[in-house]
């Protein structure tokens, strides 16, 4: 059902980001505002880094990194490039390619620290979701691309950069930690665990809007959320959605509900923050 609605959740996304966000500027970060906020800087692999692209007022600059856009925030102080630092990055010096609006070039380089990660060891009992059939596979390969299109999607306005926890809970499980799964490595965790009650709600940290919610292999029933720019929220092992493609919601509104569904060993929700295709810690963003 939810599938079939994708073709409609697009021309219904782009109908509804304009009409609510028709008053706002499409790239203002007012700093006097909590919600508009910068996120906190942390230039290590799955962190995030600030960078000063020197102009102000105008036309935006362009910026990307590895080849991908960038967030690009006009704030009191001129405009800022917001970049996510894959939790692959190697340590070192970086570029950030820069596009001005008098069509000049440029690159900006920053420093990526190294950062250390803990190991999370786990134990599934349900082995294919350790070792996947080939139909599972097929299945994984779907979900695999139907994610990265979602990741992808990118409006050009901003509706907040600081967010909400999304559930009350405990913190089970940290962002970046480095999985073992039947004491097989895995790819590094992208994002926070909060430990809660299956049917605990799920709240909307921010507004946003839904760009795909459906029900995966490893991540269970889940759900994008866009918050403008290429900043997403994804929430995932949900007993239940209550929101559908193409809806707008606001900070605080219920988008579902807790749950233990695809890879799990208990209730739990999944929650991860993403910029320019990446997941870095949802912590940096988090309100005070």
């Amino acid at each position: 059902m939810i599938r079939s609605m994708r073709c409609i959740a697009i021309v219904r996304v782009t109908f509804l980001a304009v009409v609510a966000l028709a008053a706002c500027n499409s790239a203002v970060a007012d700093q006097s505002d909590n919600s508009f906020r910068l996120p906190t800087i942390q230039q290590t692999p799955g962190g995030v880094a600030i960078i000063e692209l020197g102009e102000q007022g105008g036309a935006a600059p362009t910026a990307t990194f590895n080849d991908i856009p960038v967030a690009v925030i006009n704030t009191n102080q001129g405009y800022r490039a917001l970049v996510g630092i894959p939790l692959s990055t190697k340590p070192g010096t970086h570029d950030l390619k820069i596009s001005y609006s008098d069509g000049s070039n440029t690159n900006k380089s920053f420093g990526v620290i190294k950062k250390d990660y803990p190991e999370s060891h786990i134990t599934i009992k349900n082995k294919r979701q350790v070792n996947p059939n080939e139909t599972d596979m097929v299945r994984i390969r779907k979900d695999r691309t139907a994610i990265a299109n979602a990741k992808r999607y990118r409006h050009k306005n901003i509706l907040g950069l600081q967010f909400d926890l999304p559930t009350e809970g405990i913190k089970s499980s940290s962002f970046g930690s480095r999985r073992f799964f039947n004491k097989q490595p895995r790819n590094p965790h992208g994002g926070m665990d909060i430990a809660a009650p299956e049917g605990t709600p799920i709240y909307a940290p921010a507004d946003g809007y839904v760009i795909e919610a459906d029900d995966y292999f490893f991540s269970g029933n889940c759900v994008f959320l866009g918050h403008g720019q290429g900043l997403q929220t994804f929430y995932a092992h949900m007993s239940k959605i209550d929101v559908t493609p193409g809806e707008m919601v606001v900070r605080g509104q219920k988008i579902g509900e807790v749950g233990a569904t695809g890879r799990v060993t208990g209730a739990h929700l999944h929650w991860s923050v993403g910029l320019n295709r990446t997941w870095v810690d949802p912590e940096l963003f988090l309100s005070e």
